[in-house]
């Protein structure tokens, strides 16, 4: 969700609020966001836990200064082990943005074209997906491609899927959501179909080639693929509100790192450290250079700001139907930039 559009949320809150209907307001929401704001960031990440969160890390780079590290809540809620600030995390949907510079290179190596067809290089999804001979690499980096969410099949997040289920299945011979280019639609189907891209482009694991372009330039020894990498030990508890059991070895696929590993590549991929200028170019045409991932037990968030030049990772491990904890996330990080703006221009 933009910012933008939880500013109107808020404006048909207060709306609804002054003609009488009270009884739907997520107040929960309407508190967060009208509170005192705290002097410190250390005082914001404290004060999430009052509300259900069981864990927070928060990673806070300033140009020119230290990076500074805020935990709140628990790492592991049934052992009572404090929240870690150098604890892994589950990332989510923050690794398409590794994904899209992945696709950048490759272009700028010609090994990929933005503008050719998914049918060309997927003969065998011809007749699979809508539109294959008409749906760019652009228009799936893009999230307009209109090819079905695959993680919107029933049950998907209810139950981690066989290692032997191909998930791409669930997204084929279905009728698109809209033409190519037509509309805007997040679905992690665009991203499943180029990480596959990727392998066919060089000939091996998408995973070794986000390493060999991003994470050893950068020095990141602390991101990862796969549970199966890493020591279970180092990776935060994940949580979803009404669950008591610890969720975190439940297997979605997802990428896990610290904050900081992410805040390093987040700040070079805002400054340019990335790229050559030509694909600096080409990057700024096709995707963001700031994101968020959900999962169940997890959610974080991962944003620059240019006015500060700093840098901002938000990771809590509580999840919950409702959403409330997802906008929740976006009301805190947004006041734990304020503080940070407003002891910016106190030092100035």
């Amino acid at each position: 969700m933009k910012k933008s559009q939880l500013k109107n949320i808020f404006r048909v809150l207060f709306i609804a609020a002054s003609i009488g209907s009270l009884y739907f307001v997520p107040w929960v929401l309407v508190k967060a966001w009208i509170m005192p704001l705290p002097d410190t960031v250390q005082e914001q990440v404290d004060a999430i836990i009052d509300y259900d969160i069981d864990g927070v890390v928060v990673y806070v780079d300033q140009a020119g200064k230290a990076p500074q590290f805020y935990a709140a809540g628990y790492k592991d809620r049934a052992n009572k082990i404090p929240a870690d600030p150098h604890a892994l995390f589950k990332i989510a949907s923050i690794n398409k943005l590794y994904v899209a510079v992945a696709i950048t290179k490759l272009v700028h190596q010609n090994k990929l074209a933005l503008d050719q067809n998914l049918a060309h290089y997927f003969p065998e999804l011809a007749d699979r997906i809508e539109y294959a001979d008409q749906i760019t690499v652009r228009n799936m980096v893009m999230h307009r491609s209109g090819i079905p969410n695959f993680t919107e099949y029933p049950g998907f997040w209810e139950n981690p899927q066989d290692k032997n289920t191909d998930v791409l299945e669930y997204a084929l011979d279905l009728p698109a959501n809209f033409a190519p280019d037509t509309d805007y639609e997040y679905s992690n189907t665009n991203y499943l179909l180029l990480t596959r891209l990727i392998e066919k482009a060089v000939g091996y694991s998408h995973h070794q080639f986000i390493r060999e372009q991003i994470l050893q330039p950068l020095g990141l020894k602390n991101t990862f693929f796969s549970l199966s990498e890493i020591d279970l030990d180092r990776l935060m508890s994940g949580y979803y509100v009404g669950v008591e059991e610890d969720i975190k070895t439940n297997d979605y696929g997802s990428m896990i790192a610290t904050p900081q590993d992410v805040g390093i590549f987040l700040r070079a991929l805002n400054d340019g450290t990335l790229f050559t200028p030509a694909e600096q170019e080409t990057y700024s045409q096709i995707y963001e250079y700031e994101h968020g991932g959900l999962i169940p037990g997890y959610q974080s968030l991962a944003e620059y700001h240019e006015d500060i030049d700093t840098v901002v990772i938000q990771v809590m491990n509580t999840t919950d139907f409702e959403g409330y904890n997802w906008n929740l996330s976006q009301i805190f990080i947004n006041r734990i930039v304020k503080i940070v703006r407003n002891s910016t221009k106190e030092a100035g």
